[in-house]
């Protein structure tokens, strides 16, 4: 599985990058082409943006035009799934352009796979994620009132290829999820792994256990091991 790391890059670019891929495995496929040797996971921090997805409710987003500019912030409607997100500086935002059939993985069985590999991250900073019933994404104490979210998650996929993916909050500056109601939630919190350890990790090493821990579950997976949580 190739990785590339784009650093900082704007989301507009990222997402025309990620939609030329995402579109060359298409192609790939109708002609029942090999597609593993061009997927590639695109890991990036974006400048201030929101992003809202396709079936979301643009309510969420609590300010307009001028105070977006104020807060030097951009708002894009995408074709992912989810609500409104946050994407900025000291998060970790993962893009992985997969055909899912190569991997004999269905999309809901993905979606389970990302959130594990999150889980497994944080466990490796001692801090326990879980999953949130009827949510996509990681929380902490997610059955309590102190549930917060600490991972987003937001996936397109067509012909069982993918693009989108996650945003591992490590330490990006918390205030912008004030802006909006995350993931369309007006009753949970959102949190970060630098607020969760009272000191700031380091982000490539954050990316490096994460990828890790992403490839094995995928790799593993593919090969019949699955965990009996599994489904």
């Amino acid at each position: 599985m190739k990785f590339i790391h784009w650093g900082v890059i704007d989301y507009l670019q990222a997402w025309q990058q990620q939609q030329t891929l995402f579109d060359q495995i298409i192609e790939l496929k109708k002609t029942d082409s090999d597609t593993q040797h061009i997927e590639t996971v695109f890991t990036c921090e974006h400048p201030h943006v929101y992003t809202l997805g396709r079936h979301g409710n643009a309510n969420n987003l609590l300010i307009n035009n001028d105070f977006l500019k104020k807060i030097g912030a951009i708002f894009y409607q995408i074709d992912r799934g989810g609500d409104i997100t946050y994407h900025g500086p000291g998060q970790l935002v993962v893009y992985p352009i997969l055909d899912l059939d190569q991997h004999a993985i269905s999309l809901k069985e993905y979606i389970y796979l990302i959130e594990e590999a999150v889980i497994k991250t944080l466990r490796h900073y001692g801090i326990e994620g879980c999953r949130l019933k009827g949510a996509t994404g990681v929380w902490l104490d997610a059955e309590t009132v102190q549930a917060r979210k600490i991972c987003a998650i937001g996936v397109r996929a067509s012909r069982f290829v993918t693009m989108h993916g996650l945003a591992l909050n490590i330490n990006p500056d918390l205030a912008y999820f004030n802006y909006i109601n995350p993931c369309g939630f007006v009753n949970k919190g959102v949190t970060s792994i630098t607020k969760e350890l009272g000191k700031e990790p380091s982000f490539s090493e954050v990316m490096e256990v994460f990828k890790r821990n992403f490839v094995e579950l995928i790799t593993n997976y593919r090969r019949g091991k699955r965990a009996k949580t599994f489904f």
